[in-house]
């Protein structure tokens, strides 16, 4: 399988280096040559958005995604306004920094009801369509790992997000194919397949055995037991061309110093992607 041979869609999740500001990412990113980024909303508020979009500007930074949308579902109708309202706020922040997609993950049931939430989420991105389509705004629905099932994501395999993509304009609503989520998918090739045209981004990091945490558990590439490689080239015979972001939920990455791990993503990104 072909690898990798240079850096040139390489994106930094922010969430990687955690303990990094939006300065101190954007900076990092500088020093490691490393092209792309992709942005969290609470870092964001922490700088402003006008510095953020400044920075990253000044920088040369493409800005591969913001993270994140969603979260629809709520027990009350005041509630779910409240979160559709912020998501128009996403929407806002995603076309000022040009960023390629809005990654929405969808949120989970406020009760027991699964099929109510997943209408709720339907719902939500109904009417967050116009919005972003007047914004040029690409919205990507991310399938989580069904282990997340009950706290973050009623929608938990990419047939579910394409199925759900499907309800709306391929120009406006497309999927995010993060490998940590989708990897053990029986249906990921076939699935992957049929999401052509609507991949709107591609997250890797890997699945460590056993799992240290079911949310900060991601290890670095090549640290478990994920084929990277065979879902990248899965998603670009999709066509997918985009960014790839490192995105990885690891206390003990995140205690290492922000430098040390941009110098190791780069050279697995390499190896193992």
């Amino acid at each position: 399988m072909q690898s990798l041979t240079d850096y040139s869609r390489l994106s930094l999740n922010q969430i990687t280096t955690n303990r990094w500001s939006v300065p101190e990412a954007i900076e990092g990113c500088a020093r490691a040559k490393v092209p792309a980024i992709a942005f969290w909303r609470h870092k964001i508020a922490e700088a402003g958005l006008e510095v953020t979009r400044r920075l990253a500007r000044d920088a040369g930074l493409h800005v591969s995604s913001i993270c994140r949308g969603g979260m629809f579902p709520a027990a009350t109708r005041e509630e779910r306004a409240k979160r559709i309202a912020d998501n128009l706020q996403a929407i806002d922040e995603a076309a000022q920094l040009e960023a390629d997609t809005l990654v929405l993950v969808c949120g989970a049931a406020p009760d027991r009801d699964l099929r109510g939430a997943r209408r709720m989420v339907e719902d939500g991105i109904a009417e967050l369509v116009p919005y972003a389509r007047e914004r040029h705004v690409k919205l990507g629905i991310e399938p989580l790992h069904p282990m997340l099932a009950a706290e973050r994501s009623c929608i938990t395999s990419l047939e579910e997000a394409n199925n759900l993509a499907a309800k709306f304009d391929p120009q406006t609503v497309g999927v995010v194919v993060d490998v940590y989520h989708v990897w053990w998918d029986a249906m990921l090739s076939r699935e992957i397949a049929r999401a052509r045209g609507r991949i709107e981004g591609f997250h890797v990091s890997d699945w460590l055995t056993p799992p240290p945490d079911i949310l900060l558990g991601r290890g670095m590439m090549g640290d478990g037991c994920i084929d990277i490689r065979y879902i990248r080239q899965l998603v670009e015979a999709a066509g997918f061309e985009g960014f790839i972001e490192v995105e990885i939920f690891n206390q003990a990455i995140w205690d290492r110093p922000g430098d040390e791990v941009l110098q190791l993503m780069k050279e697995r990104y390499l190896d193992c992607v």
